[in-house]
């Protein structure tokens, strides 16, 4: 079967992306800003994390990533030179719909306070749920995409099937793919 690539966007990235999942537990904040410092000197401008990076440390409650990745960025004040990605859609205490309209705003919300910005550039769903309808979660997606608070967005840790599945339910409504 072949597939076509249904959604592109104008954003330019480093061929590699620096994952941020070790911010706050393996890398406290000043090893964070220095590996971050590193990477944006030779080039990288391509960061990835997600808001619950990292609760398997003990102490911690989830977003510790995003909120030094925030603090970096408005120490260098380099947000419109870095391309950065959160993800949201792991289980969590709060709900099992997690990418359910009412829980993307709510953590569309504390990802945006803690990265210290008014937009991400790449918001994925983390991984598939049954619970919400795709075209609820897409809609959502759309309107974040409307009100410049997300660029554009993707999906980590999908079945290739639940990805079609996403891309043709956008495709029929008009909306965010």
């Amino acid at each position: 079967m072949k597939h076509k690539i249904l959604g592109q966007s104008d954003i330019k990235v480093a061929p590699i992306s620096f994952g941020g999942n070790v911010f706050g537990w393996t890398a406290d904040e000043k090893m964070s800003f220095r590996l971050l410092d590193e990477l944006f000197e030779r080039g990288f401008n391509f960061i990835d994390s997600a808001n619950v990076y990292s609760t398997w440390h003990p102490g911690n409650k989830g977003g510790e990533s995003e909120e030094i990745i925030g603090k970096w960025m408005a120490a260098r004040g380099n947000r419109d030179k870095v391309v950065v990605t959160t993800k949201l859609g792991y289980l969590t205490k709060e709900t099992k719909a997690v990418l359910s309209p009412e829980n993307i705003h709510k953590q569309i919300e504390n990802s945006l306070k803690r990265l210290q910005t008014d937009y991400i550039d790449v918001y994925f769903s983390h991984a598939f749920e049954e619970i919400t309808p795709i075209t609820d979660t897409l809609k959502t997606y759309d309107q974040l995409i409307k009100d410049g608070k997300v660029r554009t967005i993707g999906a980590s840790n999908f079945i290739f099937e639940k990805f079609v599945e996403s891309q043709e339910i956008a495709e029929v409504n008009g909306i965010a793919r």
